[in-house]
């Protein structure tokens, strides 16, 4: 064989074993969640849970697309916004993500918002709620496969029935999450006829509902008609349950909440029949991604998936089908193959709605149910309310 037969095919191997090194190259996702020393962190671990649990589906268990293996990089905010805007900044400078999904709190969430756009690179937000995610405090990195205030306050107020004999006071926390949550209620009940007669906002960690819990009952007593308490927390504490013990039935006051994860949903055994509606439970959905997971979890962790399980599936679902579908793994044509995107979920069908990002999807409207044999109440479906039924407002617009 001549040298130069021996120094083409030394070239000819290279090359080959670097393309394969590249074929190989991992696709790098960070997932940024405060996971210690907070009452969320419940929230950031199941959401994790569902986005490796999403990634093995979406992938048939290989965990690769197009070849690339998938790398989780996992970042702490430990929901403190300056560490979160630091981590999220060092995930995309220095490990070359190529997109981040996080955050847990609303409010932390809210000033991952700028890093993202100096880094041109794409957050998927989850399982932080506020609207103002996606208004305008967003910009067009920002995707958010997270359910947002406004479809939780429009499906709870299908679920409250308004009309012109209904009186709602509201309990929400003093930050984006309650404040969001609330603007979007009284957006809800505009037009139907529905009062409301005072709005009680306290400090996240409030334990003691009893002054707020007071001046509520004050402004309904007096009312001639349906008189409902409205509690929008995301936190701990138990409101519902102080503020039952504190018998607002005296005044024929009913209390009224959306949905929670199944370690709270025992104290709604204080409220049999109570209605609301809530972003997932495990027995609402009926499709097969969700058939999946309810087996899947079941089998591994001897428990069902829970609430925002579901969410972290759903985005790792939302990142595959984008990974797949866009025709180079660059922000542009990422953009691109998600503005508009739908794709399948533990929930049914999202979608991204092209003006804001925001995923639009279903919610669910139930009616609590006490059975002794389960530890929890459980939020009997009455019915799927559908994302064409919600009038979600526009957020951020090009």
């Amino acid at each position: 064989m001549t040298l130069r037969a021996i120094l083409a095919g030394a070239a000819a191997l290279g090359m080959s074993m670097a393309g394969a090194a590249f074929a190989e190259e991992p696709v790098k996702i960070a997932l940024v969640h405060g996971i210690s020393g907070h009452s969320f962190e419940v929230f950031s671990k199941q959401a994790q849970t569902g986005f490796e649990l999403g990634i093995e589906y979406a992938t048939d268990g290989t965990g690769m697309v197009k070849g690339h293996p998938i790398e989780i990089i996992h970042k702490d905010t430990q929901f403190k916004p300056d560490v979160a805007r630091a981590v999220l900044a060092e995930a995309y400078g220095d490990d070359d993500v190529l997109l981040a999904v996080g955050a847990t709190s609303s409010g932390v969430t809210k000033g991952l918002l700028p890093i993202a756009e100096e880094y041109e690179k794409i957050l998927i937000v989850e399982p932080a709620v506020a609207d103002s995610l996606t208004g305008p405090d967003g910009n067009r990195y920002i995707f958010k496969t997270s359910r947002n205030s406004s479809m939780d306050m429009q499906a709870q107020a299908i679920a409250l029935k308004p009309d012109e004999n209904l009186y709602v006071a509201t309990l929400a926390e003093d930050y984006a999450f309650g404040r969001d949550g609330i603007t979007a209620f009284k957006a809800a009940l505009d037009g139907t006829g529905a009062n409301l007669v005072t709005e009680e906002y306290i400090p996240q960690g409030t334990s003691d509902f009893t002054a707020p819990a007071e001046r509520m009952f004050n402004a309904l007593k007096d009312k001639e008609g349906r008189k409902v308490i409205l509690i929008y927390i995301a936190g701990g504490g138990d409101p519902m349950g102080k503020i039952k013990a504190m018998q607002p039935e005296r005044f024929d006051i009913e209390i009224s909440t959306g949905g929670h994860i199944l370690p709270v949903l025992p104290t709604y055994k204080q409220v049999p029949g109570m209605e609301g509606a809530i972003y997932y439970y495990y027995e609402s959905p009926q499709n097969e991604v969700n058939d999946w997971l309810v087996s899947t979890h079941q089998e591994r962790f001897d428990s069902p998936p829970d609430f925002f399980t579901a969410g972290g599936m759903a985005a790792a679902l939302a990142v595959v089908k984008a990974l797949e579908t866009a025709e180079e793994w660059e922000t542009e044509a990422l953009i691109e193959a998600m503005e508009g995107m739908s794709w399948e979920t533990p929930k049914g069908t999202m979608t991204f709605r092209p003006e804001d990002h925001q995923a639009l999807q279903s919610m669910y409207h139930f009616k609590i149910r006490v059975d002794d044999g389960v530890d929890w109440a459980i939020p009997e479906l009455v019915r799927e309310i559908k994302p064409e039924e919600m009038n979600i407002p526009l957020g951020r617009t090009e």
